[in-house]
């Protein structure tokens, strides 16, 4: 029987000298080609969870394996090559905006670059030709050569989806990505990521929180609340009783899109 391609055992991360548990003993797997939902309150463990995934946050205990390498042990300079196929959109765009939009793109191959070369900016060609090709395919080819900071904020995100496509990702992790956007935008954004996922096969991790576009676009949710799992299933069984144990009080301030 085949490993699951992404594993988590009993993953724990503490903040502020043990006074904040962020995420407590959360174990699950994800299948390979799987868009996985993690829905939640915020400072529920949601960006948490994805961050240890790339170890942008240390772990305080636990495994995270993936394609059967535990990355919670890697060294700086091994885990920078696994990085290489882990793409990330982040909330906030986290582009330059003082740099053109073909720059921000460019800096997906900056892991696969000599330290040197990668401070320099010196790409190839060929870097060029895969950034123009990646901008198309998010209809952005002709805004190749704009300020990133004169786009909108669903162009924006648009650019953050090109410069993971960079990477040939084989993993994709999606801290609300559309949390800032407007409910068309919002769809507009999540249809390529669900390109991404069901035409180049990878593997998508989303936070969300809506509950129409996680029941939309998942194919499976985990919830999580106060730091644990409780709720891993189909987007189909999440009805109301749950989404209401998922968010308690809250669940009428959640926005449905």
């Amino acid at each position: 029987m085949s490993q699951p391609y992404l594993r988590f055992e009993n993953l724990t991360k503490i903040y502020e000298r043990g006074q904040v548990v962020a995420l407590k003993n959360v174990s699950f797997s994800v299948e390979k080609g799987e868009f996985l939902v993690i829905i939640g309150l915020s400072g529920s463990g949601k960006s948490t969870l994805l961050r240890c995934i790339n170890r942008l946050i240390e772990p305080t205990a636990g495994q995270i394996f993936v394609d059967g390498v535990d990355v919670t042990e890697l060294s700086s300079v091994r885990m920078r090559r696994v990085r290489r196929k882990i793409g990330m959109i982040f909330q906030h765009f986290n582009l330059i905006n003082r740099s053109t939009v073909l720059t921000n793109t460019l800096s997906g191959r900056l892991g696969y670059m000599s330290a040197w070369r990668s401070l320099l900016g010196l790409f190839t060609k060929e870097d060029k030709k895969l950034a123009i090709k990646n901008l198309a395919r998010v209809g952005l080819e002709d805004k190749a050569y704009a300020r990133a900071d004169e786009l909108s904020g669903g162009q924006q995100q648009r650019v953050g989806i090109a410069r993971a496509l960079m990477q040939d990702p084989d993993l994709l992790l999606t801290d609300e990505p559309v949390s800032a956007l407007d409910p068309a935008t919002s769809h507009s954004v999540m249809q390529y990521l669900e390109q991404m996922n069901q035409e180049d096969g990878v593997t998508v991790l989303a936070s969300l929180h809506f509950l129409s576009l996680a029941r939309r676009y998942g194919t499976r949710i985990i919830a999580l609340k106060d730091g644990e799992l409780m709720f891993d299933g189909s987007p189909s069984e999440i009805d109301e009783a749950r989404f209401q144990e998922i968010y308690g009080e809250d669940a009428e301030e959640v926005e449905v899109r």
